[in-house]
């Protein structure tokens, strides 16, 4: 079936026109997206054997990401996630992630003509210039710095240029989107992470994590911070989106949200839906958390029986819009989460997609102004003005010596 069959057949076909415009405007303003998961699918899928996995060419049906459609999406810059599960812990979380690490760079030196290491908003216009796409790194999770500010420091010297604070459970520091609240926000051992990260300039990042940290992060941080992959709570009410309030503290802040495209998160009927299938799992005495055959079994006779609801571009434009009202154009950004979920909306299929979303919002009255700010330039702007903080922090602050144990005990760490 051809890709508007697809799309049609999912309730949603693009404007061919519109999309030739939003293909001219990525040209000229490529997507920085803010989170991307093929890392952790190439180690679940080939044990980071590229040579079984080449994404040089199309992998449809296995990936939602390969360098064709990076190519045909538009997208100029990734920030490649170097995620590793919260049920990690330790050493083993901090080993996990210095293979996702260096499975980036693997990628990076096997595909040197597509794809160039970044670590500076200067080097992502390089990679530009040169044609190819910047690849910067994400750690997603703070239990990959395993409560150590020296590990923090290892990270960010090999290249990792933001963290999000926690996955969807909570770090003995901070509290997570998905987990019960225990340190309401952050510990003052939190707060000095986001102190550290701002005199690095690696940019904190506030996905997955709760409201109240959310808060929290904005008071303490002195420089931009950013959602990588959050959408609107207002639109969608799901505790992994933003609600209203912290969105407007953002142009204060100077940070960015990136809207991201889980069905789950942008449509609220994927919401009701995913809870009737977890209680369906539940009735059958399974754990709906659980990937073993009978779980798995037991949501495909649910979905069977009653159709998953399919989210659109449409979808994710209406997060957009109401983004932009309560934030302003100049405090957003796109960060598709693909190859991080197994679901996706109709036209947003695969990394291709960037163009239909696009052409979705210059349907809208959207100026293409406005959408070079989304895409490129706002994300690169929240990169430079962390470098010029970290610049000015590290001439007065030296590295952070707090250790957890005792941070309870030193509110004024010694630096």
């Amino acid at each position: 079936m051809s890709t508007v069959g697809t799309q049609a057949a999912m309730g949603y076909v693009a404007d061919p026109a519109m999309v030739e415009r939003a293909r001219a405007l990525l040209a000229e303003h490529p997507v920085v997206d803010g989170h991307n998961d093929l890392p952790w699918a190439l180690r679940e899928q080939v044990g980071y054997d590229l040579d079984r996995r080449d994404v040089a060419a199309d992998q449809s049906g296995l990936l939602h990401t390969d360098l064709p459609r990076l190519r045909a999406g538009g997208v100029g810059a990734q920030f490649w996630s170097v995620y590793v599960p919260s049920a990690l812990a330790g050493d083993a979380a901090v080993s996990a992630t210095l293979e996702q690490i260096d499975c980036v760079r693997a990628l990076v030196e096997r595909y040197a003509g597509d794809l160039r290491l970044a670590r500076t908003a200067d080097e992502v216009d390089a990679a530009r210039a040169e044609g190819r796409i910047a690849s910067l790194l994400g750690a997603e999770g703070g239990h990959s710095i395993a409560c150590s500010l020296a590990t923090l420091r290892g990270l960010y010297e090999l290249g990792v240029r933001y963290m999000t604070l926690t996955h969807n459970d909570n770090v003995p520091w901070a509290d997570s989107a998905t987990d019960e609240p225990v340190a309401h926000g952050l510990t003052a051992f939190g707060e000095e992470v986001v102190r550290e990260m701002n005199r690095l300039g690696m940019l904190v990042d506030l996905s997955h994590v709760s409201a109240d940290t959310m808060r929290d992060a904005l008071r303490v941080s002195r420089a931009p911070v950013i959602f990588s992959h959050s959408s609107s709570r207002a639109v969608c009410d799901h505790p992994r989106n933003i609600p209203d309030d912290v969105l407007e503290r953002l142009p204060a802040n100077g940070g960015v949200a990136m809207a991201t495209f889980v069905p789950k998160f942008v449509l609220p009927e994927a919401i009701a839906w995913t809870r009737a299938a977890d209680e369906h799992v539940c009735a059958q005495g399974l754990d709906p958390l659980a990937s073993t055959p009978e779980a798995e079994e037991a949501r495909r006779a649910y979905e069977a029986a009653h159709p998953r609801p399919v989210a659109t571009v449409a979808t994710v434009a209406d997060h957009l819009d109401h983004m932009r009202e309560v934030a302003g154009i100049d405090h957003l950004g796109l960060g598709g989460d693909y190859d991080g979920t197994p679901f996706l909306p109709a036209g947003l299929e695969d990394v291709s997609g960037y163009p239909n979303l696009i052409a979705e919002l210059l349907g809208r009255g959207w100026s293409e102004p406005d959408l070079a700010k989304l895409t490129w330039q706002n994300a690169l702007r929240v990169l430079r003005d962390a470098e010029a903080v970290a610049r000015d922090l590290r001439a007065t602050e030296r590295p952070s010596i707090m250790r957890i144990e005792d941070s309870t005990a030193a509110p004024d760490p010694v630096r």
